[in-house]
């Protein structure tokens, strides 16, 4: 385990805004911080965020946004995860479950009983982790000019309430992906 650089322990703190700065300050300001440019979708932003400084430099992010998919015939909101970033020498410290894990805990105030993500291959393993499962059929999500188009990336969920089940039928998001 890498040596602990927080004199206390991490804080989440809900973010008032995320920018573009903030992002590079994590990231870095390269042309594809998030490894998806090649899926060639275009994103929505998120409309809340959460985050962990140390010191004045913000280290990892989490943001969310609520959303509607259809499920077979029914249609439900969903609160969509993204923008899921930890600083690259700030990671394997659990910075991603923390902030994760706060955002989690907000978006349980939302009301939909589940919250949904996009992921590469390679982070569907942290995410199991921390306790989404990926979902076994396409997804379908919508893009610019009326296109609705499969998403090439994994697709996990996560239930909201002790209560929740996703149901096993066809999967759109009603809107461009998160």
């Amino acid at each position: 385990m890498p040596e602990n650089p927080f004199s206390v322990a991490p804080t989440v703190v809900r973010l008032p805004r995320y920018t573009k700065a903030e992002q590079d300050e994590i990231l870095g300001d390269g042309d594809d911080p998030f490894g998806v440019a090649e899926t060639g979708l275009i994103w929505l932003p998120k409309e809340e965020h959460f985050g962990i400084r140390r010191g004045e430099r913000l280290v990892a992010h989490a943001g969310l946004l609520r959303l509607r998919v259809a499920i077979g015939d029914a249609e439900t909101a969903v609160v969509g995860v993204g923008g899921v970033a930890v600083a690259p020498d700030m990671q394997g410290r659990g910075l991603a479950r923390l902030v994760v894990a706060a955002a989690l805990d907000h978006a349980r105030t939302l009301g939909p009983e589940h919250a949904l993500l996009f992921c590469r291959p390679p982070l569907v393993a942290l995410y199991q982790r921390l306790g989404w499962h990926p979902l076994d059929q396409d997804v379908r999500v919508e893009q610019p000019e009326a296109r609705v188009v499969t998403m090439p990336l994994r697709t996990m969920v996560t239930p909201l309430r002790d209560d929740a089940h996703w149901p096993a039928a066809p999967v759109r998001l009603l809107s461009l992906p998160m």
